[in-house]
């Protein structure tokens, strides 16, 4: 199992996909590990070389206790790169990935080609993830599940695919809370919104039409309206795009990685 040590930590990564194709970078929700990706695997691995990062403290990713920063997070993901061989990539984040991207491509803007945000947001609700953060370091991460999960997933598709919303929900429980707390704070945290217009990049926002965490409304729309030349994907998803529309997902991000 491929490690690489940062600050703090030992980050777990893995690569899959075409040897020689371009390398795409995909990162994972808070609360989620690398697996949130499976669905979309099949559809991308034939154009790209798919490198897949458990975010510290999440997955097999171990981290130390404290408040982490995007800025953390973000030196996590170079870290990883140069351990896969990796100097210039794409990347696509969901949720905290994407809040990682921008920041990746704010602080080193020679290392990403393209950056595809998915069902995330420049600015959050600082107050209530603050609460978040307490209630999980007090009580664990079954205090906030039901909540969590309501907001991972549509009730559609909950009933469409109980043993997925099943499985997401016990890889909630189990992530750890430490970690889990500690990437609420880079959300919590986060100074994005002021500075994104500075992201030179070709972007692709993806939304969520049942997404009621980081909606167009209030979040997407303040991507496409800051981000320069920003491009726009909606989906028929909650957050966890991946999930929810694998297939619709990784087809706009091929065709806006390939041309």
């Amino acid at each position: 199992m491929p490690f690489a040590t940062v600050r703090g930590a030992q980050i777990y990564w893995k690569m899959d996909g075409r040897e020689g194709a371009p390398v795409l970078v995909l990162l994972n929700s808070i609360g989620s590990d690398m697996d949130l990706w499976d669905p979309a695997l099949p559809f991308l691995r034939n154009d790209f070389r798919l490198l897949r990062i458990d975010t510290r403290g999440h997955g097999a990713s171990f981290a130390q206790t404290g408040d982490y920063s995007l800025s953390l997070l973000a030196e996590d993901v170079l870290v990883v790169a140069l351990a896969a061989g990796v100097e210039r990539f794409a990347l696509a984040g969901v949720s905290l990935g994407g809040m990682i991207g921008m920041e990746l491509a704010l602080s080193h803007p020679g290392v990403l080609e393209k950056l595809i945000l998915i069902c995330t947001s420049a600015t959050m609700d600082a107050a209530a993830w603050d609460a978040r953060i307490t209630t999980v370091r007090g009580q664990g991460m079954g205090a906030i599940a039901e909540m969590a999960m309501g907001r991972f997933l549509s009730p559609a598709f909950k009933a469409e695919e109980p043993a997925v919303w099943d499985a997401v929900k016990r890889g909630l429980i189990a992530t750890d809370a430490q970690g889990y707390a500690g990437c609420g704070a880079a959300i919590r945290d986060m100074d994005l919104k002021d500075r994104i217009a500075g992201i030179g990049c070709p972007t692709l926002v993806v939304t969520g039409t049942r997404d009621t965490s980081t909606p167009l409304e209030g979040h997407g729309e303040y991507l496409l309206a800051t981000i320069p030349g920003a491009a726009h994907l909606p989906l028929e998803a909650a957050h966890l795009a991946p999930l929810e529309a694998p297939v619709p997902l990784a087809t706009g991000m091929t065709s806006f990685l390939q041309n």
